[in-house]
């Protein structure tokens, strides 16, 4: 088949100025998280100011303290985000040049670790303001899911995180960059999937109307910790289903493991690093449906 989607390069930089000697860029990756939690509080909000949708008839935060709260989930997910990838994806790199840790500017964020930063911010917060963990918990699930979907985008702009040769008709061609170059063994024009793109799909758009015809035309607010739940088996799934198309991480990569397994079972099966990290969500997603239909959400909140 012959690729129809043929990407022009677009900078990285939405737009860049001089300023005393010092290159001052906004990235698009970087526009894509101020966007994402700015839609996010907002909606929060609004969620806080519909007591219909709560149990009791009771929000779990009053409308005022969303923001107090996006300050504790912005330092965790940049914090763990960038943990996360110097932990899980180039350790020995960090080990090597600790100072590198600190160029957050130069690229480098895990989802995972990022998730991970969040969870705790959120229960650090919870902790201190006496709030119930999973009514808050519910609703940043269904809030994050407009971020997701902006930064996949935004690694589909950036030419990261691409997917691998492929010959469908939807392949992407890449102006340049590693994308462009496929293995020396593949024959013809080399498109690649647009895997960031089935992400934004799965796991924002997806997931964000799965989320919120629950909770509006379910109730599913009211019984706390189901919308979480979800949104942990929802992710996981589709992130480990779109790994599958995904280019493997090139410092996984040898002759002998060509797509990148941290697990191997034979030269074409395994498990990415991707899929291991949300293999947990998955099992955690299905404990909290599980135990929420069987009525046990305050134990949980426990």
């Amino acid at each position: 088949m012959t690729p129809t989607i043929i990407l022009p390069y677009i900078s990285p930089d939405l737009f860049s100025i001089e300023l005393y000697g010092l290159n001052l860029a906004i990235r698009w990756y970087a526009l894509s998280y101020i966007i994402g939690f700015l839609i996010g509080w907002r909606w929060f909000i609004i969620f806080m100011k519909k007591p219909a949708l709560w149990s009791n008839d009771k929000p779990p935060l009053t409308p005022e303290q969303p923001e107090q709260l996006l300050t504790w989930i912005i330092i965790g997910v940049i914090i763990g985000g960038r943990l996360g990838y110097v932990v899980f994806y180039r350790l020995g790199f960090f080990l090597e040049n600790p100072l590198e840790i600190f160029k957050v500017w130069t690229g480098g964020m895990s989802f995972h670790g990022a998730f991970a930063g969040l969870i705790i911010a959120t229960i650090l917060y919870c902790k201190r303001t006496n709030s119930p963990l999973g009514s808050v918990s519910d609703t940043i699930s269904i809030t994050v899911t407009p971020g997701l979907f902006l930064g996949r985008v935004a690694n589909f702009i950036n030419m990261e995180l691409y997917g691998r040769p492929t010959d469908i008709s939807w392949g992407v061609v890449y102006p340049g960059g590693p994308a462009a170059i496929c293995p020396d063994t593949w024959l013809g024009i080399c498109s690649r999937h647009p895997s960031q793109l089935y992400e934004a799909l799965l796991e924002g758009l997806l997931l964000c109307f799965l989320l919120s015809y629950l909770v509006y035309r379910r109730g599913y607010f009211k019984v706390p910790w189901r919308i979480s739940g979800l949104f942990f088996l929802g992710y996981g799934l589709a992130r480990i289903f779109v790994e599958y198309f995904r280019e493997p991480d090139p410092q996984f990569i040898s002759g002998d493991n060509p797509l990148g397994y941290i697990i191997q079972i034979s030269d074409w099966m395994g498990f990415t690093m991707g899929q291991l990290l949300s293999l947990p969500m998955v099992i955690v997603g299905l404990w909290l449906i599980f135990h929420t239909r069987k009525g046990n959400d305050a134990s949980i909140e426990k």
